[in-house]
C-alpha cells in the first residue's frame, strides 16, 4: 500500500531518526539527560512528592521551601504531618543543591531507593484484582522522561506492571520519577537481566506478546482481550529484530498526517488505553 496507510507506528524520539546508509545508527546515549540529575532517593516536585507519601513508601524527611505554605504544599505538608514524617524548612539553595538544580517546585523528599519486583508479583497483583494482565516491556527506553512519560500512561491505563532491563535501559532515577508525576509510587516494575527470555517466560504463563512496530496489524483491529504483553522499543531504533520475532503480533498506529511516527511514551498511550478498554468491555 502507498499513502496514507502505509505510514506505521515507529518509536523514536523527537527529532531523530535513524540514517539510511548507516548499517549501526546514530544511537544516541540519552544517560546524558541524567548527568545533573538528583541523587538516588531524592524525589523532586510537587505531584511526585505528594504521590510518594500516598504510596506508604518510607521517608526519612521532607524539605519545604521556607515560607512557601500556600495551595498543594499545604497539602502535601499536611498529609506528612499526618504520617509523622519531619517536614524542615530550608533555602532554595538548600534544594537546588540536593535537586541539582531540576526543577523542585519548593518540595523535596528524601526517600528509601524503588524497590523492583519480579514476574510472579506484577501477575498476582492482576488475579488479586480480579483482572486480565496487562503488562508493559519497555526495551531499550534511555530517556529518562519518556520512561516517566511510559510510567505514567501505563498506572493510568490500569496496567499492573513494567519490566525494563537491567543493561541499555535507563532505571528508575529521580527524574524518571518526576516526570511519571508521581505514577512510579503504585506501579510494579521488574528488572530482568534478559528480555529475549523473559518474553519466553511470559509465554509459558499464559501472556500473548505484541509488538508496539511499524509494518503490523493497526491496533484498532487487535484483540487484547487477553492476558498481554505490549513490548516498546528504544527511541530510535524501534523494538529490535530478535525481540520483534519472538512477539506473537506486530502492531502499528496508522499515521495520516506529514510526520510519519510518534514519540514512544505518545504511542503507549494510545495502545495502552485501547488495551485497557477492549479488557475492560470485554471487546
Amino acid at each position: 500500500m502507498d499513502g496514507a496507510e502505509n505510514k506505521k507506528y515507529r518509536p523514536r524520539e523527537d527529532g531523530f531518526r535513524k540514517r539510511k546508509g548507516n548499517s549501526q545508527g546514530e544511537r544516541r546515549h540519552f544517560n546524558e539527560n541524567e548527568k545533573n540529575a538528583p541523587a538516588e532517593g531524592v524525589v523532586a516536585g510537587r505531584n511526585a512528592v505528594r504521590e510518594l507519601i500516598r504510596s506508604g513508601r518510607s521517608i526519612d524527611k521532607i524539605f519545604v521551601k521556607g515560607g512557601q505554605r500556600e495551595g498543594s504544599i499545604t497539602v502535601i505538608v499536611s498529609e506528612a504531618i499526618a504520617k509523622k514524617i519531619p517536614v524542615i524548612e530550608v533555602t532554595q539553595e538548600k534544594l537546588d543543591s540536593l535537586c541539582n538544580d531540576v526543577n523542585h517546585q519548593g518540595v523535596v523528599a528524601m526517600a528509601a531507593e524503588k524497590e523492583y519486583t519480579d514476574i510472579d508479583t506484577i501477575l498476582s497483583i492482576a488475579a488479586e484484582r480480579g483482572e486480565t494482565p496487562l503488562l508493559v516491556v519497555a526495551d531499550g527506553i534511555e530517556d529518562p522522561h519518556n520512561m516517566g512519560a511510559i510510567i505514567r500512561c501505563a498506572e493510568c491505563a490500569g496496567a499492573h506492571g513494567i519490566i525494563i532491563p537491567k543493561r541499555r535501559s535507563v532505571g528508575i532515577t529521580p527524574t524518571v520519577a518526576k516526570a511519571s508525576a508521581g505514577a512510579v509510587e503504585h506501579m510494579a516494575i521488574a528488572k530482568v537481566t534478559n528480555i529475549s527470555q523473559t518474553i519466553d517466560e511470559l509465554k509459558k504463563k499464559g501472556l500473548w506478546i505484541f509488538a508496539a512496530e511499524a509494518g503490523g496489524t493497526p491496533y484498532y483491529e487487535t484483540d487484547f482481550n487477553t492476558p498481554s504483553a505490549i513490548v516498546l522499543g528504544s527511541e530510535g531504533f524501534g523494538v529490535g529484530r530478535a525481540i520483534k520475532e519472538k512477539c506473537d503480533f506486530i502492531v502499528s498506529i496508522p499515521m495520516y498526517g506529514k510526520v510519519n511516527s510518534l514519540n514512544v511514551s505518545t504511542a503507549a498511550s494510545v495502545i495502552l488505553c485501547h488495551a485497557a478498554r477492549m479488557q475492560r468491555s470485554g471487546k
